[in-house]
């Protein structure tokens, strides 16, 4: 044994932790072609970490997931982490965490 990872039979690796031995997306998360490239080249895993990174900014930012801005505010913040596109990911400030009190 080498020390190397395996390679997926498929040759996919994982645009974002770049290992080829983890599992891809079971189905694409949207009906488009960002769904197309995730499926493509996202695993489970990286996936599972955007989705907490998403409800972060949802919670911090205090999005409401049905207007426009909010829906390109996180596709922005996705491309960013999953792909290392379009520049810098929000910061989610939490010099306050626990300090809010009713």
């Amino acid at each position: 044994m080498t020390g190397e990872e395996p390679i997926r039979p498929d040759g996919m690796r994982c645009a974002r932790c770049e290992r080829p031995d983890r599992e891809p997306l079971p189905r694409q998360p949207f009906p488009n072609e960002l769904g197309q490239k995730l499926a493509a080249e996202i695993c489970t895993e990286c996936w599972d970490e955007w989705k907490q990174r998403q409800m972060l900014l949802i919670n911090h930012y205090g999005l409401d997931v049905r207007e426009p801005r909010s829906r390109e505010f996180l596709l922005t913040n996705l491309r960013s982490f999953l792909f290392g596109e379009g520049g810098e990911e929000a910061e989610i400030d939490s010099s306050e965490e626990g300090t809010v009190s009713w």
